[in-house]
């Protein structure tokens, strides 16, 4: 009797009133999120990974065979294989990292958390067993449709077939298996809050579980890699061709070892005391960067073997945003000042300049290929000729701008400067034109988050309209700039809806953005598994830039 009581008093100083008010707090957050978790896994997290799967299969129409990495091969050539290399070695650094990170935490806080792994371990399995089971049960779900071919259908059919979709074998093993990891890892877990109550105990369970999933998706990733390459190399072999795969991967995988060294060098240089090492250090910088340049070299020869179609597409793509997001973010930026300075009429202005963006795309491109009709009547071809010119094709010229320029005055330029096609300049005016009131609006707010006393303070002091613009409105607007020109960015490598009304038969690739190539991969010509391959290639540029940007620009933005 005296040992239930103890026990009684031991569980009730463990599972006390308040832990038990948290844990129903809790609980009841998870319900009110849970209906928003669902629709993001739904219709954001899992047609993301629906599309992986598909750009591993041979798929027209139908899913056919799993063909790894060979749709991103034909996309981007053998620069799939160290794009796929790279991001092996990447996850497991990000592991590592994790892991120093958790050791200087601990540290910190005078804890011993490596307890907690094992709970992290059961949730990355866990993890890891419900993926096996989506990679085995969704194929049995996409061939129903072949099974339906041929035969009477019915809703009985239907649903036996469903049945037999649930309890194919290898299915049914990966769900008992999942079962049983996520019956464990709830266990663990109320174990783990009742033996290990310190603080910080779900964060360091989250760090472990992320470093576990990393560094498994690093391996794995690692060793697929290495038997594409070598399946790859099979297949040569079979054809007496050498593809070079792992020379371009050690070559490239060098080249970028050789940048880091450069850039840990040069960093390192700064914390040196003696002259002769502080130069040493900047010298040995230039000698690992420039090596490591020239080895990277051996990028554009195996982006050579890629698709021909795809690099045009982000040729013409780079085209369409270099064109048009300074230039847009110029006029902008100039107009919001003009407006913000209370002149009479400005809320008349500012109404007139944002309604090109509430108007519809579609409508307002209808409109400027008219404008830009390649006829003689058309507005454009007017005005030219009135000022003595001669009307141009326009929507329909597939010869670059600067090459137009340069024969009109009788010169010659090489093809790499003929630039962008006029046919995409007309769709870059458009897009100026309709993305400069948004701007507009959104620079106003800026604007309206300095404070006047810091004008009125450098005016006092004698500072020129000028100078208080270069050295106090521009630094203040940069997190603006910043929000402006990451969103124009994507959307530019994004767009599709307007330019594909811009499309004209003689222009036909000069405008073809790589969403609008990705597009006629997929609607045209049924190639299912490439058009996805393409659009992760896309997602990958878009990534890259995003964090080049966020690198470079966002260390410049000032804030208040």
């Amino acid at each position: 009797m005296n040992r239930t009581a103890a026990l009684k008093e031991k569980f009730s100083q463990i599972i006390t009133p308040r832990k038990l008010r948290l844990f129903r707090e809790l609980l009841t957050g998870y319900l009110f999120v849970s209906p928003a978790l669902i629709l993001i896994f739904m219709f954001g997290i899992f047609p993301v990974i629906f599309a992986l799967f598909v750009s591993l299969h041979k798929w027209r129409i139908i899913r056919t065979d799993f063909v790894g990495l060979d749709n991103f091969v034909r996309a981007v050539g053998n620069l799939a294989y160290v794009a796929a290399f790279f991001l092996g070695i990447a996850a497991i650094v990000g592991s590592v990292l994790i892991g120093r990170k958790i050791i200087q935490q601990s540290r910190d806080n005078n804890l011993r958390p490596w307890l907690l792994s094992l709970p992290a371990l059961v949730y990355t399995l866990t993890i890891y067993s419900f993926l096996r089971y989506f990679w085995y049960q969704l194929p049995e779900f996409l061939d129903i449709a072949a099974k339906l071919r041929g035969v009477e259908k019915t809703r009985e059919l239907f649903l036996q077939l469903i049945k037999e979709a649930f309890y194919a074998p290898q299915v049914y093993y990966s769900w008992w298996y999942f079962k049983w990891f996520l019956v464990g890892s709830i266990a663990v877990a109320i174990a783990a809050a009742i033996l290990y109550r310190k603080p910080l105990r779900s964060q360091i369970q989250a760090q472990f579980t992320l470093a576990f999933a990393a560094l498994g998706s690093g391996i794995g990733l690692l060793i697929f890699t290495y038997q594409q390459i070598s399946a790859a190399y099979m297949t040569a072999l079979e054809t007496n061709t050498d593809p070079g795969i792992w020379p371009q991967v050690i070559v490239v995988s060098a080249g970028f070892i050789l940048l880091v060294l450069g850039w840990i060098s040069w960093n390192s240089a700064s914390k040196t005391k003696q002259n002769w090492s502080f130069w040493l250090r900047v010298l040995g910088a230039f000698i690992f960067m420039t090596g490591g340049w020239l080895l990277i070299g051996e990028i554009p020869v195996l982006m050579a073997a890629g698709d021909k179609d795809l690099w045009d597409g982000l040729k013409v793509t780079i085209f369409f945003s270099a064109g048009t997001v300074p230039f847009q973010l110029t006029i902008s930026m100039f107009l919001a000042i003009l407006l913000f300075q209370k002149l009479r009429g400005s809320e008349f202005f500012r109404m007139v300049f944002f309604l090109p963006y509430v108007t519809p795309f579609i409508a307002s491109a209808a409109i400027f290929r008219q404008i830009f009709a390649n006829r003689d009547t058309a507005i454009v071809n007017l005005l030219i000729r009135g000022l003595g010119g001669e009307g141009l094709a326009w929507l329909q010229e597939s010869k670059g701008v600067n090459l137009i320029i340069a024969e009109s005055l009788g010169l010659s330029i090489p093809d790499w400067a003929v630039g962008p096609s006029l046919a995409l300049v007309v769709v870059m005016i458009h897009s100026v034109w309709t993305y400069v009131g948004y701007d507009i609006v959104i620079y106003l707010a800026g604007l309206g988050n300095i404070p006047t006393e810091l004008n009125d303070a450098a005016e006092i002091d004698g500072a020129s309209k000028w100078d208080v613009f270069r050295f106090i409105t521009f630094p203040l607007l940069s997190p603006t700039t910043y929000f402006l020109s990451l969103i124009a960015i994507i959307g530019t490598f994004k767009a599709f809806a307007t330019l594909w009304v811009f499309r004209e038969g003689l222009a036909l690739g000069t405008t073809d953005t790589f969403s609008i190539t990705i597009f006629l991969e997929f609607f045209e010509k049924l190639r299912y598994g490439y058009a996805s391959a393409m659009a992760f290639v896309l997602f990958a540029i878009i990534l890259g830039i995003t964090v080049i940007n966020n690198r470079f620009q966002g260390s410049k933005v000032f804030y208040l």
